[in-house]
C-alpha cells in the first residue's frame, strides 16, 4: 500500500495546532493532517463542555498527560504535578478558559532579543483582534482599537456578581491599586472582569472554535487516538511522520512537519528524532540529525499559591457545589446553559507591580468566591473565599530531557522553581501584598480570619518554606525551542522552521522566548495567527499604532515606542 503524503502534517490537534491546520487548509491546493495523540472531543462530553467540570477533567487519564517534574531541587523534592491535555483542542480543552494576552510590554521584551523585531506588541496586536470576537455584557461583538469583533474565538466577560467580587474590587483600590475596563485593552495594570472563552455557558475551545466549523474540507483530515513516535528524516529534511493508531504502526510522508505538541511534547518529540543536544541523544543510541543545544532548554512557568479565608457571611458558592445539589447544576446547564456549572469561577482578578523597582506589572491575580483547591479538597465545611497569586516573570529556568528511546515515557523535567535570590524575593513580596488586600476594610463584613497559610506563616522563611510545600504550577510551560537568532535558540521568528533542518517547524508556546504576563493560551493562539501567515508567505497584518499603559511612562506609550525596551533585571 502507497504511503499517503500530506503537503503539511501537524503533530498535535490542541491549541495551537487547531488554529495553524484551519489557516493552513484554508489555502487553495494544500492538503493537511492533523495528529492527535488524544481522544475526539465528543460534542456530548460534559467534562470537556461544561466549565465548571475542570477539575473532573484534570488528572483524569482519559483526558490529562499527568506529567511530573523530577523532585524539585528547591522544593523540598517535590515532584509537581502538570496537567496537559490529552483530547482535541489539547489544554484549552481541560484548562480554567481565563483569556490573558498578557502585557504589551512582554511583546517589547521578545523583539529585544536579536532576531525578534517583528514580534513586538505593533505587530502581535492585529493577529491577537484577528482571532477572537469579543462579546460585550449582552452578548454583541465589540470590537475597540485593541480588541477583536469577527474572528473564530468568542470571549465573554465574567460577570463577577457574586458580592466577594465587590468586596475584592474595592479592597484593591482601598490598597492602593487601580482598577481597569479591560485586562486585555489599554490598560492591563490594575483589577477587574476577566475574558474567558466560554458561549452560551460552553467551554469554546480552539478546537470548538477552529477545527469543528471546518471538518468538512475536502483537503482536511484529522485523526484522533493518534500517537506520534517519530519524525522522519532523509539527512538534515524532515519528510515523514510514524505514528500508531488503533494498535496498528503507521507512516505518513510530508512536505512540511509542523509540530504543535506543547512546551513538553515538543522538545521530547525533537529529541526523540535525532534533533537536540547531541550529548544527551548519543548515549541513548539517538542518531544525531542536528545539534541544536537549545531543544528543551529554556524551561520556563508561573508557581501559584491559594492565600484562602474563611468567611462570616453565608455568601460563596460553596453550598451550590455540594454534591447533592449537583444535579440541578446539570440541569441548569444542559437544558437552560446557565448556573454554576456555565461558569468557569475565575471572574475576576488583575495585575500588579510588587516593588518600584518593576516598571510593570509582575503578579497575577485570580479571585474566586470559595475555598477550594483544584482536587476539591477545601480547608473549610463553612464558606470562605481566596486568590491564587504568583509572580510572572522568575528568573528561574529548566529544562526537558528524554530518558529513554520509549516515546511513551514522559522526560525528564525540571523546572528550578525557587532557585534565584529574585524569585524567592517576589513570591514573599507576591503574599505580602496577597495579604494586604485581602484584609482592607472593604472585606471586613466577610473576614473572618486566614484559613491558608494561616497566621502561624509570618517571617519571609516561613513564607518561602509554606510556598515550597504548598505551590502548584500554572500549568503555563513554555519557551523550550525559544525563536531566536543567538545561540540557544531553536525556532526561527521569520519562519517558524528549526535551526539547522529543513521541513521541520515549530508553533506552539515552547517558541516563546519569555513567558508571558498571564494565563499563556491567548498568546499560543496569536502565535498560531501570526505562524499561519509566515508558513503562507502571506503579506503580514499591517502593524498596529495604538496607545497602552506603562506606569511611570507619564503618558501613553504608543505601540512604536517601546522596541527596546524591557523588563529589568530585577524581575526578569
Amino acid at each position: 500500500m502507497a504511503e499517503r503524503a500530506y503537503d503539511y502534517v501537524i503533530i498535535g490537534g490542541g491549541s495551537a495546532g487547531s488554529a495553524i491546520a484551519n489557516r493552513l487548509s484554508a489555502a487553495p491546493g494544500t492538503s493537511v493532517l492533523v495528529l492527535e495523540a488524544g481522544r475526539s472531543d465528543y460534542i456530548i462530553d460534559p467534562l470537556v463542555h461544561m466549565p465548571a467540570a475542570l477539575p473532573f477533567s484534570i488528572g483524569n487519564p482519559l483526558y490529562d498527560w499527568r506529567y511530573k517534574t523530577d523532585p524539585e531541587p528547591y522544593m523540598k523534592g517535590r515532584r509537581i504535578v502538570h496537567a496537559r491535555g490529552k483530547v482535541l483542542g489539547g489544554s484549552s480543552s481541560i484548562n480554567g478558559m481565563i483569556f490573558q494576552r498578557g502585557n504589551p510590554m512582554d511583546y517589547e521584551r521578545w523583539a529585544a532579543d536579536d532576531g525578534m523585531e517583528t514580534w513586538d506588541f505593533r505587530h502581535c496586536l492585529p493577529y491577537f483582534k484577528r482571532m477572537e470576537t469579543r462579546l460585550d455584557d449582552d452578548g454583541r461583538p465589540a470590537p475597540d482599537a485593541w480588541r477583536g469583533g469577527d474572528g473564530p474565538l468568542v470571549l465573554e466577560r465574567g460577570p463577577a456578581e457574586n458580592p466577594l467580587f465587590d468586596a475584592f474590587f474595592k479592597a484593591c483600590e482601598e490598597a492602593g491599586y487601580p482598577l481597569t475596563d479591560d485586562v486585555n485593552g489599554y490598560r492591563q495594570e490594575g483589577f477587574g472582569r476577566f475574558d474567558r472563552n466560554i458561549r452560551n455557558g460552553r467551554r469554546y475551545s480552539a478546537a470548538r472554535a477552529y477545527l469543528h466549523p471546518i471538518m468538512r474540507r475536502s483537503n482536511l483530515k484529522v485523526e484522533t487516538l493518534a500517537f506520534v513516535t517519530g519524525i522522519r528524516f532523509q539527512g538534515k529534511r524532515a519528510v515523514g511522520v510514524d505514528y500508531r493508531h488503533g494498535g496498528v504502526r503507521r507512516s505518513v510522508r510530508a512536505g512540511e512537519v509542523i509540530l504543535c505538541g506543547g512546551a513538553i511534547a515538543t522538545p521530547q518529540l525533537m529529541q526523540l528524532s535525532g534533533v537536540g543536544d547531541a550529548d544527551l541523544l548519543r548515549p541513548l543510541g539517538i542518531p544525531v540529525v542536528h545539534d541544536l543545544k537549545g531543544v528543551g532548554a529554556n524551561l520556563q512557568d508561573h508557581l501559584e499559591v491559594y492565600i484562602q479565608y474563611a468567611s462570616k457571611q453565608p455568601v460563596s458558592i460553596a453550598p451550590g457545589l455540594a454534591w447533592h445539589r449537583r444535579p440541578q447544576i446539570a440541569f441548569d446547564w444542559l437544558f437552560r446553559h446557565k448556573g454554576l456549572g456555565a461558569t468557569n469561577h475565575f471572574e475576576g482578578g488583575g495585575f500588579c507591580r510588587s516593588n518600584d523597582e518593576v516598571t510593570w506589572p509582575n503578579l497575577m491575580f485570580h479571585f474566586l468566591p470559595i475555598a477550594i483547591r483544584y482536587d476539591g479538597s477545601s480547608p473549610t465545611e463553612g464558606h470562605g473565599y481566596q486568590v491564587h497569586v504568583g509572580p510572572m516573570y522568575a528568573d528561574t529556568r529548566g529544562h526537558i530531557k528524554i530518558k529513554s528511546t520509549d516515546p511513551r515515557m514522559h522526560p525528564s523535567m525540571v523546572f528550578n522553581y525557587l532557585s534565584t535570590p529574585t524569585d524567592r524575593k517576589e513570591w514573599v513580596e507576591a503574599i505580602r501584598t496577597a495579604r494586604d488586600i485581602l484584609n482592607q476594610p472593604a472585606f471586613a463584613p466577610y473576614n473572618d480570619g486566614e484559613l491558608s497559610p494561616g497566621p502561624s506563616v509570618e517571617t519571609d522563611e516561613e513564607i518561602l518554606d509554606w510556598v515550597r510545600e504548598d505551590a502548584e504550577t500554572a500549568l503555563h510551560p513554555s519557551c523550550t525551542a525559544k525563536m531566536g537568532t543567538t545561540e540557544g535558540s531553536v525556532t526561527d521568528p521569520l519562519t517558524m522552521k528549526v535551526h539547522g533542518v529543513e521541513g521541520l517547524r515549530v508553533v506552539d508556546a515552547s517558541v516563546f522566548p519569555y513567558v508571558t504576563n498571564g494565563n499563556i493560551y491567548a498568546p499560543v493562539m496569536m502565535v498560531a495567527e501570526k505562524a499561519a501567515d509566515l508558513i503562507l508567505g502571506n503579506t503580514p497584518l499591517p502593524a498596529a499604532t495604538v496607545p497602552y499603559y506603562k506606569h511611570g511612562a507619564g503618558m501613553p506609550l504608543w505601540a512604536a515606542d517601546a522596541v527596546g525596551d524591557h523588563h529589568q533585571e530585577a524581575s526578569s
